[in-house]
């Protein structure tokens, strides 16, 4: 087998330099194979407070350039393990969203590679795990977020970054034996959304869950949970305190340090982890990049985890 290609090495060529791609990669179309691909999804058309976040494939990418290939957490030189690239954004319709990213994902994901997407707001999350159902079956879920996202409407439209969840369930996508929810805090409509939560299958783990009793034990109990269904990872940036994560369209206090996420999604590791997504990163509600720092160390660790996986 040809040995993956890697980053640029940034000992010898400035980070400053030279295009961006996540991590210096190289791009999809300069590699033979692809075992994972990092690709943008710029869409915020279903926000329901501060937009931007179209913009923040570019920014997280531009964070990445510091990126090393070493991951001395997991033990792991994740380009060396599996070939990863660099896949550009794909070109969303904003007047048709679920289409324009489904069938592209589909493309990109046919042969086993597995796409970790940047960008977009959380509406995402129904075509990206609705392609991947198509060759792995219905999808365990975790998904990180301050917020529970599996409302039946917003604004009385179906489909939003508050619904996606939901919609996903009914198009049995999704193993309702195994889906979480991780770090929520922001405060709900009523109890009747954390009850048709949880009789729609979800557990949940907030954020104070978490400080209680601990990034092992939770990262331990979320792993039996999944066992060894495919997983797919859901990642609202707006599940970090703001004080780590003020680029996002809806803040809420209490949430996530970006050192607890990490180390939550490490203990992941093992897992049969098919495909993820980091979304809701508004890169011009933040400063000093720190919104973009947080969300590129995200995609960083899932793409750690797949090489500890090796090649589907």
């Amino acid at each position: 087998m040809t040995e993956p290609v890697g980053p640029v090495d940034s000992s010898r060529i400035p980070r400053f330099a030279e295009p961006a791609t996540f991590a210096r990669l190289p791009r999809l179309d300069r590699v033979g194979r692809c075992d994972g691909a990092v690709v943008g999804v710029p869409f915020d058309s279903g926000v329901s407070y501060r937009s931007g976040v179209r913009f923040a494939s570019a920014a997280v990418r531009e964070a990445s350039r510091l990126l090393r290939p070493y991951h001395p957490g997991l033990d792991v030189s994740l380009f060396a393990a599996m070939q990863v690239a660099g896949a550009g954004d794909i070109a969303v319709n904003t007047f048709a969203m679920n289409e324009a990213v489904e069938h592209p994902a589909g493309e990109l994901s046919y042969d086993g590679t597995r796409p970790v997407t940047i960008d977009g707001d959380h509406t995402i999350a129904l075509p990206l795990p609705r392609a991947l159902s198509k060759r792995h079956g219905s999808i365990a879920v975790l998904h990180f977020d301050t917020h529970l996202d599996a409302w039946d409407t917003y604004f009385g439209a179906e489909y939003t970054h508050g619904t996606p969840f939901r919609r996903a369930m009914e198009k049995g996508v999704l193993d309702t034996e195994a889906l979480s929810h991780v770090g929520t805090c922001g405060s709900p409509y009523g109890k009747k959304d954390l009850e048709e939560d949880r009789r729609l299958g979800f557990g949940i783990v907030t954020a104070g869950d978490v400080l209680r009793r601990g990034v092992s034990e939770v990262a331990d109990a979320l792993r039996q949970r999944i066992g060894d269904r495919p997983l797919y990872v859901s990642v609202d940036i707006d599940v970090l305190d703001p004080a780590h994560a003020p680029g996002t369209g809806i803040p809420e206090a209490g949430g996530l340090t970006s050192r607890g996420l990490l180390e939550i999604l490490r203990g992941l590791a093992g897992a049969n982890l098919v495909g993820a997504d980091v979304v809701e990163v508004a890169p011009a509600y933040a400063h000093a990049e720190i919104t973009s720092v947080a969300a590129s160390h995200v995609p960083y660790d899932l793409v750690s985890l797949l090489a500890l996986g090796g090649r589907l």
